[in-house]
């Protein structure tokens, strides 16, 4: 008797487990797992499928089916564990990220800059977004708008409030029919709880900011993505304390612009901007037209993804190295017979 073929669809990641995957086939939901063949090729996590990926199934039937192959991506967001060099995905295709700080709480240009990097790494649009507004007074507001506004100048902002009647419209405003967002943020920022706003429902668990910590607690525990009733697509993520950035040199460059027109008057071409003489940076630092803050805040993302970018380099060698050895040893092997 003939078997019938293997039926193939096009899916979409929306959810990711460890081990599983929950992807959306038009109105048809499948539980899937990756094939053999992708775990045995695949040489890191950048080669498993991640939320918000295309990928082409094979229907088991009864809901189930396996991953066969991750299509095209046109974006990849993904950072680094801070002190590693493994890179861990964080979603795929996605248009634009929002990344929201609390107003209320350690709100921080540094980590603002921070996220832009890996976003504009991944070639994502970044907004930027100050959540929870109705826990601060109006001027206390004005004034971080001010410092949002004057650091990053050429960014998108918004102002939400999951609490506020139309707190959530500027942002819903932004969402459009078949793009992908995300939001990225610390944990407690109040992510999971616009998202419930968009989708007019509580689909998300929320818990409220730990008393004794003052620290957003891990409340989504993976990463899923909800279509929204006007047909755009939004990833929720869990909360991240630590962010290392990767390879993002030119990202850092872009996120740190004034700093870069300024390095271009540098006397040296491979001026670091640390001590050298004739480094227009560090005369703008010097006269104060260059915060301190921001300053070391570029050093420290820029020492990151020059580490990462080493790291990476040597353990190219070490593998080219090692690669050499076996070939070597196979041919003293054949030798001998």
């Amino acid at each position: 008797m003939k078997r019938d073929s293997p039926k193939y669809v096009t899916a979409r990641v929306v959810a990711q487990y460890r081990g599983k995957y929950r992807v959306l086939h038009k109105n048809e939901e499948y539980w899937a797992e990756v094939t053999g063949k992708i775990m045995y090729t695949a040489e890191s996590q950048l080669d498993y499928p991640v939320v918000g990926d295309k990928v082409s199934i094979i229907s088991l039937g009864y809901g189930n089916g396996l991953i066969d192959k991750i299509l095209p991506r046109k974006s990849i967001l993904e950072r680094r564990a801070v002190g590693k060099t493994d890179v861990q995905p964080i979603a795929a295709n996605v248009d634009t990220a929002f990344i929201v700080q609390a107003v209320d709480r350690d709100f921080n240009l540094n980590r603002f800059e921070r996220y832009l990097t890996i976003v504009k790494a991944g070639k994502i649009k970044p907004v930027l977004v100050l959540n929870k507004i109705d826990l601060i007074p109006p001027e206390e507001l004005e004034d971080k708008l001010s410092l949002v506004k004057s650091r990053f100048k050429d960014i998108n902002l918004l102002t939400t409030s999951a609490f506020k009647p139309n707190g959530d419209k500027y942002l819903a405003q932004a969402i459009k029919k078949g793009k992908i967002y995300c939001l990225l943020g610390s944990s407690g920022v109040g992510k999971s709880s616009l998202i419930n706003k968009l989708l007019g429902q509580e689909l998300i668990k929320t818990r409220a900011i730990s008393a004794t910590t003052k620290k957003g607690q891990h409340v989504t525990t993976h990463r899923e993505l909800f279509v929204l009733k006007g047909g755009g697509m939004v990833i929720d993520n869990p909360g991240m304390r630590e962010v290392g950035v990767a390879d993002a040199g030119e990202a850092v460059a872009d996120v740190f612009s004034d700093i870069s027109i300024l390095a271009r008057d540098c006397k040296f071409s491979d001026c670091t901007h640390d001590h050298e003489i004739g480094c227009a940076v560090l005369a703008a630092l010097k006269s104060g037209q260059l915060s301190e803050e921001q300053y070391l805040n570029y050093i420290k993302l820029k020492k990151e993804t020059d580490y990462y970018a080493m790291s990476k380099l040597e353990k190219r060698r070490k593998d080219k190295s090692f690669g050499k050895m076996v070939k070597t040893a196979m041919k003293q092997i054949k030798s001998l017979k």
